[in-house]
């Protein structure tokens, strides 16, 4: 489990192909220490398990799932990367329950800068719309955000100084690609809520015949 609040930026120093996907070697000076091997580490979001370290970097391996849904394929040596360890039982929880399991890529439509602002816009597929609400919440690259508006294929939202200085999202430009996971708990209610449709409206459909056929039994009476 993670909180999407981002404990800060590291450097990819290697990046290795490997049988069933790819191994990426992180800087993570003091980000490592205490990290056990096995530990789970977000990596722009994505859950990843430390499978060696040595001197303050740390290697994880990708599997095919994680590359496709996410932007840690197109990632290069050199290329920086948002970090968030896993929390412990009593660590506070400043953003939201984030579980790292990236849901798809969304790309930046518009990045707007004013004096007051950085707002940002991102596109995604019309079926993953149905988990967003305003002043809801969506982890971008890992990074707890709230949503402040919406369209039939997009949302916005805003970045403080804290997340601009703390983070690399306040660097991405209209084009890139950001990982994004929608919030479990919303996840967890619409998709009930669609499943059970089908039989709701099936009980509803028959209690209205069973009315209309009571109703015509009585009027022939």
């Amino acid at each position: 489990m993670f909180t999407g609040i981002v404990q800060g930026i590291r450097k990819i120093s290697e990046v290795t192909d490997i049988e069933g996907g790819r191994r990426l070697r992180v800087q993570l000076d003091d980000l490592a220490d205490n990290l056990g091997q096995g530990a789970s580490v977000a990596v722009n979001g994505v859950c990843l398990s430390a499978v060696s370290m040595e001197k303050g970097w740390v290697e994880f391996d990708i599997i095919h799932e994680s590359l496709n849904r996410s932007n840690l394929g197109r990632l290069k040596t050199g290329d920086y990367v948002d970090i968030e360890r896993a929390c412990s039982f009593g660590d506070e929880v400043g953003g939201h329950h984030v579980t790292g399991h990236v849901d798809c890529m969304g790309t930046i439509n518009e990045v707007r800068k004013t004096p007051n602002n950085h707002d940002i816009e991102v596109q995604c597929g019309k079926e993953w719309m149905a988990y967003l609400i305003p002043k809801g919440w969506i982890t971008i690259d890992g990074i707890s955000l709230t949503v402040v508006d919406i369209g039939d294929d997009w949302f916005s939202t805003s970045l403080i100084p804290e997340t601009l200085e703390q983070t690399i999202l306040g660097q991405k430009i209209a084009g890139e690609n950001v990982n994004l996971e929608f919030d479990h708990i919303t996840k967890v209610i619409v998709q009930t809520i669609n499943r059970m449709l089908p039989e709701i409206k099936d009980k509803v459909l028959s209690g209205m015949k069973a009315m209309k056929l009571i109703k015509k039994n009585n009027w022939r009476k």
